[in-house]
C-alpha cells in the first residue's frame, strides 16, 4: 500500500538528483525509505504540513555499524490520514522546530548530519503509518512524491 498523501521531497531541487533506497539498513520497517546524499549541513524542509510529534538533535556520534541506530538525530512530523514523515541523521543540535510545533510544506525544519548508523552525510527520509511503540518510528510504505519545492 502506497502513501495516501502525496509529499514533496524535503531538500531543494539542486539536491535530489541522487537518492538510494537499497542501504543495508533499509530492511524490515524501513525497507522503503530512500537516502538523499547531500554534505552535512544543507537544509531539510517539511515534506507536507503536520504536527512535530518526535525530536532528538543531542547526539553527535554515528558511523557505518548497527550498534549507531540509537544515536541517530531524528524529527517525526505527523500528517492527515494517520501518515508521519521522518528525516534522519541530522547534525547535533540541527534541528529548529520542537515538539508539538505545527509545520508548513516546505518549511525548514533542520539541517543534513552523519550522526547514527550512517556511512556518510545524507538525509534518511520515510514515511510510515502504523507507529510501534510510540510515533518516534513505524512501519514504512511506498511514497508517493507531489515533487519538489523551489
Amino acid at each position: 500500500m502506497k502513501s495516501k498523501n502525496k509529499y514533496y521531497f524535503p531538500l531543494k531541487k539542486e539536491y535530489i538528483t541522487e537518492y538510494e533506497g537499497n542501504s543495508p539498513a533499509h530492511v524490515g520497517k524501513c525497507k522503503f525509505a530512500i537516502d538523499f546524499n547531500v554534505p552535512e549541513g544543507t537544509p531539510i524542509y517539511a515534506s507536507l504540513d503536520g504536527n512535530v510529534v518526535f525530536v532528538k538533535d543531542d547526539s553527535s556520534i554515528g558511523g557505518n555499524d548497527e550498534k549507531y541506530s540509537e544515536f541517530g538525530n531524528r524529527i517525526v512530523i505527523k500528517h492527515r490520514n494517520k501518515e508521519y514523515s521522518a528525516y534522519e541523521h541530522l547534525k547535533h543540535k540541527g534541528v529548529v522546530v520542537v515538539k508539538d510545533q505545527k509545520v508548513n510544506t516546505g518549511q525548514l525544519i533542520g539541517y543534513s548530519g552523519n550522526t547514527g548508523w550512517s556511512h556518510k552525510p545524507h538525509v534518511h527520509f520515510e514515511v510510515f503509518t502504523k507507529p510501534i511503540v510510540d510515533e518516534s518510528e513505524g512501519e514504512t510504505v511506498p511514497i508517493q512524491f507531489e515533487g519538489a519545492k523551489d
